[in-house]
């Protein structure tokens, strides 16, 4: 069997980290086929010493420094230390089914493709309500989008992006590294660097990651501005303009900006102005139903649309903090 080398981003992952790395080593993949790499931002909770446990019983699990503390840079360091023929970049924040890795490897080489993933189910990051209303938020399609790893498929399918991802060695090789500039986005660049150049990416059914979701509004704020923030930078990389559905949030902010200003200098006007507002409301507002029904929770009614408004509101207003920063500040301070 073809050496398998797992890169393991994190940094201050102690509730989560003991959790990733017991489902990687419930793994089917052969022990003496497989290293495991987890890249540490420099944690300060207790996320290396449990490292450190798992490396005193298992010697193929190593513990590797990111004194840089983003995670392109902590990929990149563990592609340069792996051995592996096939590399799987997994996240701590997740734990894998048993046979995750010997199904990824298996696809990739009889696909004979550059890429390939499984689905993502969403689960709580903590134990109270806000914590798994922030999970139903963030894998429903009015709150995050419609991708294919997020809705479900009964079939193998061509994508643009899946979570994570399982790779050849010589890919690295021929297209290069993760970029180190996007602090978030990077998974989106270099797969869309691999469709550029002529790669495929294929989505694996069957095979489901369990992602454990931000369990507070804070952190889940934070994220989601970061995401906003770079991916004008992503677009920029790849040459390629933003599509419709990423153009949305940044849109909906500019439109909460013009109400403020309608209600300062036209006041007249501010019920009809109000009417793309409202019909946002009412719409999440049903959504909001359908998940309470589903979940038979009633807080959701009241606290979903709050953050479905915070997700595309931090987002929306992360992309035009991201075209400030690097469409019209960046040029000016290079000339």
């Amino acid at each position: 069997m073809k050496k398998v080398s797992v890169i393991i981003p994190c940094r201050n992952e102690v509730q989560y980290i003991g959790q990733c790395l017991d489902s990687v080593l419930k793994n089917d993949y052969p022990f003496h086929d497989l290293e495991i790499l987890v890249i540490d931002g420099m944690s300060e909770d207790g996320t290396r010493e449990i490292v450190r446990n798992y490396f005193e019983k298992h010697p193929f699990i190593k513990l590797l420094d990111n004194p840089r503390k983003i995670t392109p840079a902590a990929l990149n360091t563990g592609i340069k230390h792996s051995k592996g023929e096939i590399i799987i970049r997994m996240d701590a924040h997740a734990r894998y089914p048993n046979n995750y890795i010997s199904v990824l490897v298996h696809y990739l080489n009889e696909l004979d493709c550059d890429n390939v993933g499984g689905l993502w189910e969403t689960l709580p990051g903590g134990e109270g309500i806000i914590a798994r209303a922030i999970a139903v938020a963030t894998s429903s399609p009015f709150g995050i989008g419609d991708a294919w790893y997020r809705i479900g498929t009964n079939q193998i399918r061509e994508v643009d992006t899946v979570p994570y991802g399982c790779f050849k060695r010589e890919l690295f090789d021929r297209i290069g590294l993760f970029d180190e500039e996007l602090i978030r986005n990077q998974d989106d660049e270099f797969n869309a660097r691999i469709k550029k150049n002529g790669g495929k990416i294929f989505l694996i059914p069957g095979i489901k990651i369990e992602y454990f979701a931000r369990d507070t509004i804070r952190k889940m704020i934070k994220m989601f501005f970061q995401f906003g923030c770079y991916k004008p930078l992503v677009n920029i990389k790849i040459g390629k303009p933003a599509t419709l559905r990423q153009l949305v949030p940044p849109l909906f902010v500019l439109y909460l900006l013009s109400l403020i200003l309608i209600l300062v200098l036209k006041p007249d006007i501010i019920l009809p102005a109000l009417s793309v507002l409202t019909i946002y409301w009412i719409i999440s507002a049903l959504g909001s139903l359908v998940y309470a029904i589903k979940h038979k929770k009633s807080t959701f009614t009241i606290l979903l649309p709050i953050i479905f408004f915070l997700i595309h509101s931090s987002y929306g207003f992360g992309y035009l903090a991201g075209i400030i920063n690097f469409l019209i500040l960046k040029p000016l301070s290079n000339t």
